[in-house]
Formats: C-alpha cells, structure tokens, sequence
C-alpha cells in the first residue's frame, strides 16, 4: 500500500508527528511552548505547535482528544474534531479545556492531540420542496434508547 505524501513545516523542535502503532488512525501532536502552561479547572487555551501543513484538495485534518490525556489528566479538545481545510496555511494550534478539578501544567513537548487525515467530497445542494421518507423519520437524540 502506497502512503500519501503530504508537505509539512516543523518550526518547533519537537519531532515530526508519526503513528505510534501501525494500526493507528491518528498521529499525536505535541505543545510548542517557550514556558509550560498553567491550564486552570474549567479554563481552556489554544496551544501552539509549530506545525503547517500543506494538505491536497478534498481533504482535511481532524484534531482530536488523546484519550489518555482525558482520562488521566481531565484534558480534551473543545470543538472537537477541529477541522484543518485543505487551503488554511496557518499554523496548527490546539483548543484544550481542563475538566478536572485541579490545575493541569501543560509543557513543551507533551502529546496534547492527534491528527487525522479524512478525505472529503465537496457536493452542491439543491434546494427542493420534500426529502424521502425512511423507516427512522425524525427521530434523534436518543430516540432507540428508551421505548
């Protein structure tokens, strides 16, 4: 199986992200920080990371929680998957929320999130007066849970 090549810039120096396993679907990405950071209960911060990507069309980055991270340290990502578009040429900064109950100290180097890459399909829209009707209809938010 061939492997995609996408063009990246490490202003850090922290390594190049990379999967950990070969079965992993995403690669972490870690804090690019002069100072660590004091992340307070319930306070969120964008973190750097000194990463710009250079992604083809019709595709995207998701960044995403380490689920370690969450469950040991209370930390996720807010707006979460973040989505990177193929033409933001920015550099990649990571929305952490601390949802524990204590101050999480955040340093250069840490694993803060990963990254995955998704392909997308740009489609258009047409605007029309009825949809289909299927078995499931409206229901949402819950509606197989409780009978």
């Amino acid at each position: 199986m061939s492997e995609m090549k996408i063009n990246i810039i490490n202003t850090s120096s922290n390594p190049l992200p990379a999967y950990a396993t070969t079965g992993s679907a995403g690669m972490d990405i870690r804090a690019n920080l002069t100072d660590s950071i004091a992340l307070n209960p319930l306070e969120r911060m964008l973190i750097p990371t000194g990463l710009f990507v250079q992604l083809p069309p019709n595709f995207e980055i998701q960044i995403r929680p380490r689920s370690g991270m969450a469950l040991k340290q209370g930390i996720t990502c807010l707006n979460t998957p973040g989505t990177i578009d193929s033409d933001y040429r920015g550099e990649i900064k990571v929305l952490l929320i601390n949802l524990s109950n204590e101050i999480q100290i955040i340093n250069n180097n840490d694993r803060i999130a990963q990254m995955v890459f998704a392909k997308t399909e740009t489609v258009e829209l047409i605007a029309v007066d009825v949809i289909n009707e299927t078995e499931r209809g409206e229901g949402g938010f819950g509606h197989t849970g409780k009978q």
